[in-house]
Order: C-alpha cells, then sequence, then structure tokens
C-alpha cells in the first residue's frame, strides 16, 4: 500500500489569529514576509504530517487531535471516474483522487456550510500557494470581530497569506461551466476540524494534504462533489 507523504496545520500558535472563518471567497496570491514559527517541541510529529519548510514554515500536526480514520492514505475506490479525478464526499468528509486499479488517495476534510451548499461536477480553473483571504461582507456584518484582522490588500480588505491566514498553505478554486462555483479546496489553521462539519468555509484539507494534493493535480482537473448532507 502506497503511503504518501504530508498533511498538518500551520503554526499552532498562531490558529488563534485566524478564527475558523475560511470563507470561500476569490483570493490573490500574497508577497507577505515570511514569518518566524515558535518552537513546536510539545510533541514530536513524524513522516507525513511532520514540518514542512515552505515559504512558511509550516509546524507538524499532532495527529492525536484527528480520528485516524482522516489521515491520509491509499484505499480501494471502485469509481466510474478516470484516474486523476477528484472526488468529494462531503457527508461522510473524504476527498477522494482517484487513481488507477481500483484504488483512490482518500484525504479527510472539514467541511464548512458552504461546502453543503454545492454539488456536481467542476474543474479546477487554478490553484494559489499561500493565497489572500477577501471574507465575504456578509461574514463581515455578522462577525464585526474580524475587521481587526483585515489590512488593505490589492483586491480589497483581506488577511495576507500567511502563517494567520484561514485558507492556510494552498487553495485550489472551482469553476463550471465558464463561471465562478465560489466553491474551494484549501488548507486550514485547524487540523483538530478534519472529520467535522464547521461553522465557515468550503473543503478544508490539513496543510500538508492540501499540499500533496496540489502537487498532483493540475488546472483543468476533474472535480466531483456528491450532494451534502441537507440542512447541514
Amino acid at each position: 500500500m502506497l503511503i504518501l507523504d504530508r498533511r498538518t496545520v500551520v503554526g499552532a500558535a498562531l490558529a488563534s489569529v485566524a478564527m475558523a472563518l475560511a470563507g470561500c471567497k476569490r483570493t490573490t496570491q500574497s508577497s507577505a514576509p515570511v514569518a518566524s514559527l515558535p518552537s513546536m517541541s510539545a510533541y514530536a510529529p513524524s513522516g507525513i504530517y511532520g514540518p514542512v519548510a515552505d515559504k512558511f514554515p509550516i509546524a507538524g500536526v499532532d495527529t492525536s487531535t484527528i480520528d485516524s480514520a482522516y489521515l491520509r492514505r491509499e484505499v480501494a475506490y471502485a469509481s466510474a471516474y478516470p484516474p486523476g479525478t477528484v472526488v468529494i464526499d462531503p457527508r461522510a468528509h473524504f476527498l477522494y483522487l482517484v487513481q488507477p486499479g481500483g484504488t483512490a488517495i482518500r484525504y479527510g476534510v472539514g467541511v464548512g456550510k458552504e461546502g453543503f451548499g454545492w454539488s456536481g461536477a467542476a474543474t479546477i480553473n487554478s490553484k494559489q500557494e499561500w493565497p489572500d483571504w477577501y471574507p465575504p461582507k456578509e461574514m463581515i456584518e455578522r462577525r464585526p470581530d474580524i475587521k481587526s484582522q483585515l489590512t488593505k490588500l490589492q483586491s480589497g480588505e483581506g488577511v495576507a497569506g500567511g502563517l494567520s491566514n484561514p485558507l492556510g498553505a494552498r487553495a485550489m478554486y472551482l469553476w463550471q461551466n465558464g463561471k465562478d462555483t465560489l466553491y474551494r479546496i484549501h488548507g486550514t489553521l485547524e487540523p483538530a476540524t478534519i472529520g467535522t462539519n464547521v461553522s465557515s468555509g468550503c473543503i478544508r484539507m490539513i496543510n500538508q494534504d492540501a499540499m500533496d494534493l496540489y502537487g498532483r493535480v493540475n488546472v483543468g482537473t476533474k472535480v466531483v462533489v456528491l450532494g451534502g448532507v441537507a440542512g447541514a
């Protein structure tokens, strides 16, 4: 069985800054400076969920906070979709990348209300590393405390890409029939929310998993989102 690369969260000491607000809005790539990361010696993760040296240093994930069913692995997966297709099952909190030979790479995901609000087939229209985040006006009205986290960026008021950004290390943007679905697959600052329903956002992955998927898919990849849970 294939053991896959990475997965995680951003610096745990900075997770509270971003709240649980991964709003699904279009973002632009950030040029924010590299930030320092506090020591993460409280636990010693290894393997695919260990620390990652990237544009911003990504801390290792304490996998004891996550149900092991949601850790990345290769599984048997009977599917009519060709290899390379991404299939998302919001109800089960799994994302599958279909592989040859009746298998798939399975990732655990957290699903926000926006993640239950759309289903169907789309394509990855763009991919971004450390994207900026622009919260919707409705979210700002609902959570005025967000305003203190926003700065003027090239596309409006938002949070620059980095360790305090709720979109995490990578984001993939889904379009359908030439239009933005406003549906995103992205990293998260809160790995403990993987396998759960969360207050906001689309499909969130541990940063190491988001980076792994990001490296395996191309712009134009087909993504199939199965029906979510009514009322979620």
